[in-house]
């Protein structure tokens, strides 16, 4: 009875209890737009656009019609069409192929071909002449990323590229080659993702992410940036103020937790202006995936309040949410009261204002725990669809499969035929049986090996190559695609090739075949240190198994100081998941390859990436050294190890400042660059620097456990936190031995908030020679031993 209602959901009056209409679709407030906004919108399309209207969207209650307008159409229509297929724009393809391959792009011919079959793509052509055709803009994309892949041996990836190897004309295809997707939906992005990679990016950075998802097949890309405007503007309405909204919105740091229902106001308040610039750029993120043909999945809405919201709305009802990890979580409004129907309403014509519609939307009510109180869980889920469906009728609501969710109370009070389960945990544990626990409804089997955007290498690859196929091949499946869910995106460039790759390959995937040709074209061309590099990395962290981790453990460099330190998040891995000696010897093979073959940018991330990992391992053999040589009260050899362990920390420090994706510098200048005063700098820098150390208040740091959750190894981080950290642990283990007494206490949550609360600079451009600092890295480390 998946369409069973226990207490339908009334349909919202059109007229307001407070005597305002509610607009099927709202001009977005051009008079309250900073004028430098204002005059990029009335000049027209902004710079990066490739398509009308990629700023804000104009008239969003106007459907084209595909037989005399070219620009696809994504919104979702529930009447039937007989109309002929029509041709689409490849103009924003064609922008995207001419950013990836600057050189190149004239050699390639864009087809659009909708006849050929969905999610399909077609390769031919001589040498120079490349013909790709193409369901849809983005499997266009797909399908030069497949002729860089198979024919021309080059790679594109996060991050990282070997494009400057490419020969100035390009080579043929042998014979034709068709491809389509395995899956419909291939979707991306967690729902952390924005706060962990970059919360204040520009447009720029996620047009680049864009590419590089629809070059990889994926066809479904979340949307936060700028999910809080719609909230903003539509509660006023229900009796707040607009200062009181902007102090109950968090800062973009920690924007991703408040639309999980997590936590509110930390790192806030948060300025009108950027609340409205950010909701320009998510509309303009959106549009850039209408132009592709890709679904942007926009945030839905499923009750979250500020508080005393029934004290302000008659007939109200709502549920205190209790604690998550040391924050109070926001009240959650009982989607079965006619109160939510209407401000589901007032929020879906607001984000439409500004956004547009989509066909999907991310909502997982009672994430992560949350009080159910007296609510029916059935009846409040198929409320929450019912108001999604009157906004946008028809729409897939993509709901997290994380810890207990979704329930089968949620899944017995909704229609599964419009709903996709994005499993986080298709990798992660064994024996599962997804259609035996979600009672046959539709999802995605997902990877997260990322947490937080540690830097750390690794993904449980043998096990994506030993499910997707048998569970997919189940004669009760309901297998329909693949989640790329790694909580901060732009780390393991060749985990994220070899899962999309997943949703296209027609058959098995060996994964040491796919190795090798994955170190053939990293780096443009093959050979043999780089393939014995990613061999060493393959049977080392990119297979570790399943049973209890998806990601691979982090560094103790980054934990904090302890002679008992096992890990530096509480969440991650507590010993090495794999043997340290793999990464070790990958160190010593890259730093053998041709030396034609080091000027591209992928071999330079690897070689740093490589080095980076195989220090880090170290620290996990260099920190037992310590503890024995404190235990044994031996304060020599204490000072001479602790030295080494220091050393190490500036060795790694410089090494990771040669690469420009490991600089904090650039995640805070991102920060300031937002802030309107000094004030409002310092205010998103902090959001930007706790995230990354204390991540919130002192109840979250030390009772939540959230303490370097997001650490991770990058130059500026290492030097001015977690080198002076140890090295303030340190001198009270030195000072300990010549008192003989017990090792002073140091309040370390008050250490790293007077941390995050600084505004030091640092640099946003690496600097040094990666070759020779990774060099120094091998040299300072000891020998590989042989591989077993």
């Amino acid at each position: 009875m998946s369409n069973a209602k226990l207490n339908p959901t009334p349909k919202p009056d059109p007229m307001s209890r407070r005597g305002r209409r509610l607009p099927a679709t709202r001009p977005f407030a051009l008079a309250a737009l900073p004028a430098a906004l204002l005059a990029v919108i009335c000049a027209g399309p902004a710079p990066g656009a490739t398509a009308p209207g990629a700023g804000l969207p104009a008239r969003a209650d106007v459907r084209a019609d595909p037989r005399t307008d070219p620009r696809p159409d994504t919104r979702p229509d529930t009447r039937p069409d007989t109309r002929p297929a029509a041709t689409f724009d490849t103009a924003p393809a064609r922008a995207a192929l001419q950013r990836l391959l600057p050189r190149h792009a004239r050699q390639f011919t864009l087809v659009p071909d909708p006849a050929t079959g969905p999610d399909t793509f077609t390769v031919s052509g001589t040498a120079g002449a490349i013909t790709v055709r193409g369901s849809t803009g983005a499997t266009l994309l797909t399908g030069v990323g497949w002729y860089l892949q198979h024919v021309a041996g080059a790679d594109i990836g996060w991050p990282g590229e070997s494009i400057g190897m490419l020969p100035a004309r390009l080579p043929a295809v042998p014979a034709p080659v068709t491809r389509a997707a395995q899956v419909p939906h291939r979707y991306a992005l967690n729902d952390t993702d924005d706060g962990y990679s970059g919360p204040y990016r520009t447009f720029e950075e996620h047009q680049r992410q864009i590419d590089l998802l629809a070059l990889h097949g994926i066809n479904e890309v979340f949307v936060q940036v700028g999910a809080e405007y719609p909230y903003y503007r539509a509660l006023q309405g229900f009796g707040y103020s607009a200062e009181e909204l902007r102090s109950w919105v968090p800062g973009p740091g920690h924007q991703s937790w408040w639309l999980l229902q997590n936590l509110s106001g930390f790192g806030g308040p948060v300025s009108e202006r950027l609340m409205r610039e950010r909701a320009e750029l998510g509309g303009r993120i959106a549009e850039q995936l209408r132009g592709l043909g890709m679904t942007p999945v926009l945030p839905g809405y499923f009750g979250t309040v500020p508080p005393g919201f029934a004290a302000r709305n008659a007939g109200a009802a709502t549920v205190a949410q209790g604690d998550w990890a040391g924050f109070d979580r926001p009240d959650w409004l009982d989607p079965a009261s006619p109160v939510f129907a209407e401000l589901a309403a007032a929020y879906y014509a607001e984000q439409r204002a500004v956004f547009g519609d989509s066909a999907m939307y991310r909502m997982s009510p009672l994430h992560e725990g949350g009080q159910t109180g007296s609510v029916d869980v059935g009846a409040a889920a198929g409320a929450i669809q019912d108001a999604l469906h009157a906004a946008h009728p028809g729409a897939l609501w993509a709901v997290l499969g994380w810890q207990d969710d979704p329930t089968a109370e949620l899944l017995a009070g909704v229609d599964t035929s419009k709903l996709l389960i994005l499993d986080g945990l298709s990798d992660r544990y064994n024996r599962l049986d997804r259609e035996q626990r979600w009672g046959g409804a539709p999802y995605a089997m997902g990877t997260i090996y990322n947490f937080g955007g540690h830097t750390t290498i690794g993904a449980n690859t043998s096990v994506w190559l030993e499910r997707f196929g048998p569970w997919r091949a189940k004669s009760n499946s309901a297998l329909t695609g693949i989640a790329y869910l790694p909580e901060a995106t732009g780390t393991n460039p060749a985990a994220f090739d070899l899962f999309t790759d997943l949703a296209w390959d027609p058959g098995p995937v060996d994964q040491r075949a796919w190795f090798a040709g994955f170190a053939a074209r990293r780096y443009g061309r093959p050979d043999a240190a780089a393939a014995a590099a990613w061999e060493e990395l393959r049977k080392g962290p990119y297979s570790t198994s399943s049973g209890l981790w998806s990601e691979s453990q982090d560094s103790l460099f980054s934990a904090r100081p302890s002679l008992s330190s096992t890990g530096a998040a509480y969440w991650s891995p507590k010993s090495m998941r794999y043997p340290a000696g793999s990464v070790r010897r990958a160190l010593d093979h890259l730093l053998k390859v041709d030396p034609a073959l080091r000027g591209s940018s992928a071999y330079r991330f690897d070689l740093v990436d490589t080095a980076r990992q195989a220090l880090a391992n170290h620290s996990r053999v260099l920190l037992p050294k310590i503890k024995a040589a404190y235990e044994a009260k031996d304060r020599t050899r204490l000072r001479t190890l602790t030295a080494e362990w220091q050393d190490g920390m500036r060795l790694l420090d410089q090494v990771t400042g040669s690469d420009p994706n490991l600089l904090l510098g650039t995640w805070l200048s991102r920060a300031r660059s937002r802030g309107a005063d000094r004030a409002e700098q310092d205010r998103y820098e902090y959001d930007a620097r706790s995230l990354l150390s204390v991540w919130g208040r002192r109840s979250t740091s030390e009772g939540g456990f959230l303490h370097d959750y997001a650490n991770r190894e990058w130059s500026g981080l290492i030097s001015e936190l977690y080198a002076p950290r140890w090295a303030a642990y340190f001198a009270t283990l030195d000072e300990a031995l010549a008192a003989g007494t017990a090792p002073r206490e140091i309040d370390w949550h008050a250490f790293e908030e007077e941390w995050a609360g600084r505004t030091t600079r640092h640099p946003d451009r690496p600097s040094g020679d990666p070759y020779r600092l990774a060099t120094a890295v091998a040299a300072a480390l000891p020998p590989a031993a042989p591989a077993g």
